[in-house]
Formats: structure tokens, sequence, C-alpha cells
């Protein structure tokens, strides 16, 4: 009963977090072309503030707080999303300019090109469908359409390609963005088919077919919706739609509401839709492995349109799909789950559940048969952590093993820093100077060293793991030069790695992180006067949108944090868990009530409360 007081109280002393202004989309009731122009009604009377003023407007609408988070300029034709970016660009000093090859600045790319409405205003200044880009890329784009390509001429370095169209009736020139912008780029069309339907149809434009309602072709607007379909909504672009709509004074509808695409373009969902669509048959694992597995089933199918299924894991939503398969990662070795899947549709509809299934993960076997170093962690005034990992399969006891340093990767190791105690198979051992505040590696099996000079190495420096007096492992470069990696960086040994190795290749066997981090370890490092507390504070995330109609985002503000999420109803079910992530994560298909979402960072929580209507 305590329990259950404690989550009430949580649940009326939260607040909702909204930023689509109470309602702005009041009007918006209609289906088909009727709501397309009941849109254009709400968003045409932007302000105005000319082409210079985009550089302002980027200032706030294009800065890197989702990927790198180091306030950069997000560049859509150079973005890395899942490793170091190829180039960064500074607001200010990286603004064209002129260029000769990537990376040299970065301008306005209109993704409807000025040439289809002669380069007038309003349109050649709008934020809304001009984001910046790197410049030489840019001019390669040049007034091509976006589209998918057949065969590449030229790929960037981020991994768009310009190249010969495959799609379906066009076969000139396109330009196909990477994945993860796709559907950003497909918002920004649907935004200017919209934002100026009154003219649309006198522009002259590859994808357009000359009319203000469809305004695309067939083929590239079954392409765009695609797109937009595959590569949903990201925090990246609500904090743009909200940075441009103080500064312009209009919103990109498709943003807030992503449902409006299929309303409009796909002829809209019969307010009488109450069908769900049939129940997903045939569901069955394969590729079982110690930690994932993949999941396959036949299609559902319903009266209007099926749109994707849930997973779910132990009776815990799991992840959304739009094919009939999905990879489950993230699984513990040895262990039994089970699984069953639900169809939805574009009403919001869901199947009953598919038949369950039990499956056990593989057992782990290693070939591993020695400790290594998993983890190096350099910050600011030669303060360093070290990480040691066993996977041999049993507990492992540390007794002969020496941490020993090599300055500037010649002469003679150092006398060491001798290990003691037992790792536990899958454990770590860390060992920190004692500079460091334990904020750094709270959540960790540690262990304090004295102050020592054996402690103080930086990127010139060799670290070895000795046992018995042999290396085992190695980080840096020793006997022969100095490290091949820069001082106060992190090191994270790459799972495909084979440990441990007496020889050490930065490239094939260590992931590198461009600042210190403790992400694994807690939090970031410095001197003492820099190190941040592992506290959790109501600002750390927010939910958007609060109130939903089922489908929400939940955002964190720090990117070099780790958190785990779990949703419960207010009767105290548990119904979406996900854990270990430092990115947006996206619910879906919620069913009305209201919810307590419970964020977590260490061993510090925060609940607030959600409504869905």
């Amino acid at each position: 009963m305590k329990i259950r007081l404690q989550l009430l109280t949580l649940m009326f002393s939260a607040f909702a977090f909204a930023q689509i202004p109470t309602g702005y989309y009041s009007t918006a009731t209609g289906t088909g072309y009727t709501l397309k122009t009941q849109l254009y009604n709400k968003i045409k009377a932007h302000t105005d503030k000319g082409y210079a003023g985009l550089w302002t407007t980027y200032a706030t609408s294009d800065r890197d707080n989702q990927y790198e988070n180091d306030n950069s300029i997000i560049d859509i034709y150079s973005e890395n999303p899942t490793g170091v970016d190829p180039y960064k660009f500074t607001l200010n000093t990286n603004q064209c300019g002129t260029y000769s090859v990537e990376g040299n600045c970065y301008n306005r790319e209109h993704i409807v090109p000025q040439s289809s409405f002669n380069a007038v205003a309003p349109m050649v200044s709008d934020a809304h469908h001009i984001p910046p880009t790197d410049g030489k890329v840019n001019g390669l784009r040049s007034d091509y359409p976006h589209g998918n390509v057949a065969t590449a001429s030229t790929t960037t370095r981020n991994g768009g390609k310009l190249g010969t169209s495959a799609v379906s009736g066009y076969t000139g020139t396109v330009f196909e963005p990477i994945n993860e912008f796709k559907g950003d780029i497909a918002r920004m069309y649907f935004y200017f088919a919209t934002r100026y339907e009154n003219s649309v149809a006198t522009y002259s434009f590859e994808m357009f077919n000359g009319t203000s309602n469809q305004v695309f072709t067939t083929a590239f607007l079954n392409m765009l919706k695609t797109w937009h379909a595959n590569d949903p909504v990201s925090a990246r672009e609500i904090a743009r739609n909200n940075a441009i709509y103080a500064r312009q004074g209009n919103r990109n509808p498709y943003i807030d509401h992503p449902e409006y695409v299929n309303m409009i373009w796909g002829g809209g969902v019969p307010a009488s839709d109450t069908q769900a669509p049939t129940v997903p048959a045939n569901l069955v694992a394969s590729s079982i492995t110690t930690t994932s597995l993949s999941l396959s089933w036949a299609a559902s199918t319903d009266n209007v349109r099926v749109t994707g299924y849930d997973v779910y894991t132990n009776g815990v939503f799991k992840t959304s799909v739009t094919s009939t398969s999905a990879s489950i990662t993230a699984l513990t070795s040895g262990t039994a789950y089970s699984f069953y899947v639900k169809a939805k549709d574009a009403a919001g509809n869901l199947s009953a559940n598919s038949t369950t299934i039990n499956t056990t993960t593989t057992a782990p076997t290693s070939s591993v048969t020695e400790l290594y170093f998993s983890e190096y962690l350099e910050g600011s005034s030669n303060n360093k952590a070290l990480e040691i990992a066993n996977a041999t399969g049993a507990s492992k006891s540390l007794t002969g093993y020496v941490i020993k340093k090599q300055s500037n990767g010649a002469g003679a190791w150092s006398t060491g820093i001798t290990l003691s105690g037992t790792i536990s198979n899958n454990g770590k051992y860390v060992i920190v100077n004692s500079l460091i505040s334990s904020a750094c590696y709270a959540t960790t099996t540690a262990n304090l060293s004295t102050t020592s000079t054996d402690m103080t190495f930086n990127g010139n420096d060799a670290i070895g793991l000795f046992k018995n007096g042999v290396l085992i492992d190695v980080i840096g470069t020793f006997n022969g030069g100095t490290a091949n990696f820069a001082i106060d960086q992190t090191l994270r040994r790459k799972t495909t790695a084979t440990v441990p190795k007496a020889t050490f290749n930065i490239t094939t066997d260590w992931d590198v992180l461009a600042m210190d981090t403790c992400t694994g370890f807690g939090n970031k490092m410095g001197n003492a006067s820099e190190i941040k507390e592992t506290t959790l504070s109501r600002n750390d995330f927010n939910i958007y949108p609060n109130p939903s109609k089922g489908n929400f985002n939940i955002n964190f503000s720090d990117s070099n944090e780790i958190y785990s999420v779990e949703i419960y109803s207010l009767i105290g079910q548990k119904v979406f868990e996900k854990e270990n992530t430092n990115s947006t994560v996206s619910v879906s298909n919620l069913q009305k009530g209201i919810y307590l979402i419970k964020v977590a960072k260490g061993n510090e929580s925060i609940t607030k409360k959600m409504i869905i209507n």
C-alpha cells in the first residue's frame, strides 16, 4: 500500500511538458487535401527573416545537441550518426565562403531548388526547407531531385550518393542522403507542398506534377512517404521545429503530427475505422546467440492498412518495426525469454497478441583465457582510470598481475602497480588515480590506487598488463616510439577485437571517443573541480508531446550519460522498459490513460506523468 501511495503522489506532483502551442492545430479537422488546405491556412502567415537571416536562425535551429553534443553545426550531408564526423563546422567561422573539397565551409541548401521558384521570397529564405549543409556537397547535389540511387557516380564522406535514378519512371540524376536524414528531408518537402499550396502548381521541378493538391509525381510521392515512414521524427527535428517557430512564427506540421502525411497523401484514415488488424501468425525465433536473436512472422491484414508491428519481450514492449521481422539485442546469455507480436494500423488499432513463443539465449562459451584491458580514460592534468575485464568464463584471481608504464613508448617499464583480489566472470576491475572523484566509478567495482607516478600516464606512454613478469596486453606503441593516440581521450576495446593482445592497433581493436567520458564508469572526468556529480534532475529529460495520442519521445539533455526508462500504468503494471541508453527513446501505441514514466541514472530516479488521450 505504501508503494502505491508513493506512486500516486509522484503522479500528481509531476508536470506535463509540451512544445506545440495549445490549440495550434485546432482547425486541422479534415482528411485528404482538405486537411492540407487547413494546415496551409494555419502556417502561411510566417515572418520572413530574409536570406541573410538564415545564419541567425541556424544559431539555434541546427546545433549538434543530439549526436556528438558539441554544439557544432549539424550538416545532414556530413553528419555520421554512429561514429566520428568526417569534419565539423563552427557557427560563424565556417560559413561559405569558397570551397573546393568537402569540409571547407557550410552554406544554405534549398531542399526545393531556388531555380524552381525563381529565387523569390519568402520561399528563398524559409528555414523550414533550408538546412545548413557542406558547400561542396550542396554544389554536388545542385538542382537534382532527392531520390533513391541505382548506380552512384559520386559518394560523399558520410555516405550520401549522387547517381542514376532508381525512382520508378524517372531516368535522370538524383541525390540520395543517408537513411538517418531521409525522413527529415521528406518532411521538408511535405512542408513546402503545404506552405506554398497557393503557388506550387506553377513551380518547375522534376519531383512536382504541376498540381496544388498532390504536388508530387506519384513515384516521388511514394518514395517520400517511404522515407517518412522508415525514418521517424527525431529529437533533432523537434528542436529544429521549435527554434524556427520562435523565429518565423510557423511550424512544420509533419514533425508535430507525422500521421498527417498519410491522412493527406494516403487518402486519410476513415473516422469510422475501428477494425483491428488480423493477428500476426507463425512467429518464430532464429539466429539465436548469447545476447541476440531474430524474430519473424507472417504479415497481418487490415481493412485500411497495416502500418507496423509492436514486439513484446516477457510481456513488456520491446520495439516497433514496419517489416515482418525484428532483431532483438541486449539480451542476457543462457536466459529464457518469451515473445509475442501485435499488428497496428493507421488509426492506432492493435491486433490481439500473436502466439507466445519461448526461447533461451545461448549459454556463454569463451576462448578467452586471460584478463585484458577493456577501457582507458584520460582526463585533464593526467588524472587517469583503467578498466580490466574478465571474459574467461570463470572467476579469476589477480595474483601475479601488474600494470606498468613505459614513458614515451620507449625505454624501461616502470615498477608498476601490483593488483590483488578476484574478478568474477564478466566482471570489471577499475584502477584509478586517487585524485579522481568517486563520482567517476561509483557504479562499478572499483579499486583506488595511491597517488602514483605509474598512474600519471598520457597518450605518449604505453601501458602494459603483465602476468608473472610477461606482457600479455598493451595500450599504446612501445619499444619503438610514441603511442599513436592523443592525450585526453577515451579508448574502448571493440567487441570484435582479439583479447588479450601484446601488440596495439588502434584502428582494428579500439573505439576512440573525442572527449573524456566515464560512460560505463559514471560521469565525465577531469580535475577535482571539473568532476560532474551523479545527480539526476527533472531537467535531464523531457517528454514530448505530453499529453499525446499514444506516440511520444523521451529526450535526454546529456548524451554522455546512461539512462534507463520504465513506464507504468496507474495500477502499477510495467508496460515499457529500455535500459542503458543515451539517445531519444520513442514510445508508440500506448492505450488511453495515465502513465508514470520513471527515468533512472545510477541509483537515482525521477518519475513524471504522461497522459494519453
